[in-house]
């Protein structure tokens, strides 16, 4: 049963967005419950940053292997949510001081997700007051809201001091999963979207919730591996898989092997290999990828173990499946910017 729950080791349960998801309660929002607020001059409150030796500095394969961070493009990434205890909650939002849930963090989403945008990057990973992941699912839909707000108040103060501290006019990318997805989004409406800064975006990667073709209105969705300044967005299910309350809505889905938005077929041995549980083991050609509707279709991933494995959704590896595509293609964007800004 161990290998079962290498799909529990990330943010979200299982479940999200599943047919079987049921509504759930929420600590009520209170001003008295509201954790401290992160300061960004403290490395305490970075989960990943460039002054710092942390996860997303690693290279998979090779145990304790660190990368150098001496890049000349940063990535300003946002995780998933960690936040998912349940007993004795006090709070709707985590607590960015909380020595077990950035330990929480640390060991999942900044090693397997951040890490996968360290190819030619600095990593910046803020830890935020993120919401608890009952706020997806609870029909309180006030103190919802509330808590998801009071995360994004952290997200933009993040990215305000990154910008004025350490950014100094460089070319970045938005990296972001499931929660940190949601964010990133309102930070680009915000911040990017028809400013200055869209000059410097060289991709957002959008990945594990719906995005919307047409979210934005001067950044356009990424059509071929090497364009720049676009968005880029999956959400991994098993092949057959289809969300009919979605089947019309214009959502983007990017082929993370292709790296195109066509429904054409790619096979598992044009990905450039996938990681589960183990940072240090690397799996060559487990899975394919296809574009269909609003979702990404793969085929079930064979592994010691996978029998066991009953979801339909592949939430919880949306970016592992794909970890050295994803490297591949963060180099092959940088690569192309540069190469038209010499133009």
């Amino acid at each position: 049963m161990r290998v079962y729950y290498l799909f529990l080791h990330f943010s979200f349960a299982i479940i999200l967005f599943s047919s079987c998801a049921r509504y759930t309660k929420i600590t009520p929002f209170s001003e008295n419950s509201i954790p401290k607020p992160p300061d960004y001059q403290n490395m305490e409150c970075w989960a990943a940053h460039p002054l710092k030796n942390d996860p997303s500095d690693k290279y998979p394969g090779k145990k304790d292997t660190i990368l150098p961070n001496n890049a000349n493009v940063d990535v300003f990434f946002l995780h998933p949510t960690t936040f998912t205890k349940q007993k004795n909650l006090y709070s709707c939002n985590g607590d960015v001081f909380d020595t077990k849930l950035n330990q929480k963090t640390d060991n999942s989403a900044i090693l397997f997700q951040a890490s996968a945008f360290n190819n030619h990057t600095r990593v910046f990973a803020p830890r935020y007051r993120q919401a608890h992941f009952n706020a997806y699912f609870t029909k309180d839909k006030e103190t919802a809201q509330k808590a998801f707000d009071l995360a994004y108040q952290d997200v933009l103060l993040a990215f305000e001091t990154y910008l004025k501290e350490y950014n100094q006019g460089r070319p970045f990318i938005i990296a972001a999963h499931s929660q940190g997805t949601n964010h990133a989004i309102t930070l680009i409406h915000q911040k990017i979207d028809g400013t200055p800064l869209q000059n410097q975006l060289i991709a957002a990667y959008l990945i594990g919730m719906p995005v919307q073709k047409d979210t934005f209105l001067y950044i356009k969705p990424c059509q071929f591996p090497e364009e720049t300044g676009c968005t880029i967005s999956w959400r991994t299910f098993k092949k057959g898989t289809e969300l009919k309350n979605e089947k019309e809505l214009p959502i983007l889905v990017t082929n993370p092997i292709s790296w195109t938005t066509t429904q054409q077929y790619v096979s598992k041995e044009e990905n450039k290999s996938s990681l589960l549980r183990d940072f240090n083991v690397i799996y060559p050609n487990l899975v394919d990828a296809q574009v269909n509707s609003t979702v990404l279709w793969v085929n079930k991933p064979k592994f010691k173990g996978s029998i066991l494995l009953r979801t339909r959704n592949y939430h919880p590896a949306d970016i592992n499946f794909f970890y050295f595509s994803i490297r591949e293609n963060v180099a092959t964007r940088i690569q192309h910017y540069f190469q038209l800004e010499k133009k």
